[in-house]
């Protein structure tokens, strides 16, 4: 393949660069250099000021775009012949939001636009992948998202643009796109961190209440997605896919049980595995086994339901209906383990 420019400069400081880059093609002044980029460009404030202002957006008479101002990773002046607007941006390939600081941009943005008179227009551009209940929280704060697919939609529309930048950033997301949407074609024993991730998308738009992060560990780590967060005794229950194996868990995290008595963690977490497994010898599932080993941490498996029984054979493509039936069986029974 042709070598892209973004597959080796792949901090976020160089999409910070890319989105300036684009939003300053808006310009009027940028016409005749070449009118597909600074169409693009036009259109690409278009919509991000859309996400915010419901309401006609007059003739474009002026851009000024940046980087890195107030630690704001891209910002831009737009003048139109009606209203004038300030876009600041928070840009994340696959990291995501700290320390407060969407509210402090937000805070700084106000600021700036109540002294210019501009509206203000808050995004949170994701080109990498976030849970959906992690952009809802974004949104909550005042930020609109602007993800991958929407990137793409508008880029692949000025295909015709030759220039190099453009080309290499537009197949960069079209070759991350098609890396998380490859769980649907490549055989289970070959997915790669994509596919789970793109898997673990699919579940949430399937089944409500799912999360999903990367753990962090000694051997390096592994995508987890929680699919249900319910209570026993003041200990939270919960079912968590970890990259294959699918496990009944309890937490006895401080920040999350609901008790107010001293209790021992291994006794709470082999009271909650009896129950589980007598359970489901009663409802005669016989897939759902003890654990090879018990842990005596913060969060514990006492349950596991092995990949092959509800995901399906290794070596063949998912099946995403049978896998959903599956995975809302589980959930089901987990809450009769609470009656």
């Amino acid at each position: 393949m042709t070598p892209n420019i973004f597959d080796f400069a792949t901090k976020e400081l160089s999409q910070d660069a890319f989105i300036a880059w684009l939003l300053q093609w808006a310009d009027p002044d940028n016409l005749q250099q070449d009118t597909q980029l600074n169409s693009c460009g036009q259109e690409f404030v278009r919509q991000l000021i859309a996400t915010q202002h419901q309401h006609n957006i007059s003739t474009i008479t002026k851009v000024v775009a940046g980087t890195q101002w107030e630690r704001i990773d891209v910002w831009a002046e737009v003048f139109t012949s009606g209203n004038n607007y300030l876009i600041i941006v928070e840009d994340k390939t696959f990291t995501t939001e700290h320390s407060n600081q969407l509210n402090t941009y937000k805070k700084i943005g106000e600021e700036y636009c109540a002294e210019k008179n501009f509206k203000l227009v808050c995004v949170y551009i994701k080109t990498g992948s976030e849970p959906l209940a992690a952009l809802n929280a974004i949104r909550a704060k005042g930020f609109s998202t602007f993800n991958r697919t929407d990137f793409i939609k508008l880029l692949d529309k000025y295909e015709s643009i030759s220039n190099n930048i453009f080309r290499d950033f537009t197949q960069r997301l079209i070759n991350l796109e098609a890396a998380h949407n490859a769980f649907e074609t490549t055989t289970i024993n070959n997915w790669t961190d994509a596919c789970w991730i793109g898997f673990y998308q699919f579940l949430e738009k399937e089944i409500e209440g799912i999360n999903w992060s990367k753990v962090n560990n000694p051997a390096g780590g592994f995508w987890n997605a929680v699919l249900n967060w319910e209570s026993w005794e003041g200990f939270p229950v919960y079912l968590q896919i970890e990259q294959g194996k699918l496990c009944f868990k309890i937490s006895t995290h401080p920040e999350d049980i609901d008790v107010e008595y001293e209790f021992n963690r291994a006794e709470i977490r082999d009271e909650w595995n009896e129950i589980v497994l007598k359970k489901a010898l009663e409802n005669n599932i016989q897939e759902i086994r003890r654990p090879d080993r018990f842990g005596n941490g913060n969060y514990m498996t006492v349950a596991i339901v092995d990949r092959d029984n509800w995901f399906g054979d290794p070596n063949s493509i998912i099946d995403k209906s049978t896998t959903l039936t599956h995975l809302k069986k589980y959930k089901t029974f987990l809450k009769e383990c609470l009656i």
